[in-house]
């Protein structure tokens, strides 16, 4: 018998004693692959959006009280300007923060139906309430990010002097928190949408 079959075997004998905790692992590792596929797709779509006219439009909305400093809180926070100039990327640093979410989560909704969750439920109520978790874990995230993300950002780029690859950094940094706090919403909710 070859490894192959063998370890087809035991990964099939695991399933059956532990199905909850074979989604989880199966979860984990699709979610990492989804991750890996937003690290390489933001730089991408940054890359070609943050050079247009859309880095100097604001995009500064749902104002929600006031930050530390007194200033107003945005939870979709993105003033005009470059990065590294001290502005938020504009609308530019906003569409490709919101299409890299966008395209990895109609990824995600897929993977984790089909592969994940096996499910065979209904594609249409399923793509509903995934669509609404996703609007409400994007803007518990966002919101969240009014937190760690302009102290991350100013302290690669203007305390360390870092510039460009401070900003790099930063997103990289952004997108992992963003990721890790997905995670963890999303496998309890996808238990629930993704029924058999």
């Amino acid at each position: 018998m070859s490894i192959r079959i063998r370890l087809k075997n035991l990964w099939q004998s695991f399933q059956q004693k532990h199905p909850s905790l074979t989604e989880f692992i199966v979860f984990f590792v699709l979610s990492n692959v989804i991750t890996v596929i937003q690290l390489v797709l933001m730089p991408i779509l940054k890359g070609m959006l943050i050079n247009t006219e859309l880095a100097d439009i604001s995009f500064q909305v749902l104002r929600f009280g006031h930050n530390f400093g007194g200033s107003p809180y945005y939870i979709f926070d993105y003033p005009a300007g470059a990065l590294a100039e001290g502005g938020g990327g504009g609308l530019a640093y906003f569409l490709s923060v919101q299409l890299t979410l966008a395209i990895a989560q109609i990824i995600n909704f897929f993977a984790q139906r089909n592969v994940t969750f096996k499910s065979n439920g209904s594609i249409k109520k399923a793509a509903f309430w995934y669509v609404v978790a996703f609007l409400l874990i994007t803007l518990g995230a966002a919101a969240l990010q009014g937190i760690y993300k302009a102290p991350i950002y100013n302290l690669l780029i203007n305390t360390w002097g870092m510039g460009r690859t401070g900003e790099t950094i930063a997103d990289v940094i952004s997108m992992l928190i963003n990721c890790a706090v997905s995670f963890w919403v999303y496998f309890p909710i996808l238990k629930i949408i993704f029924k058999k």
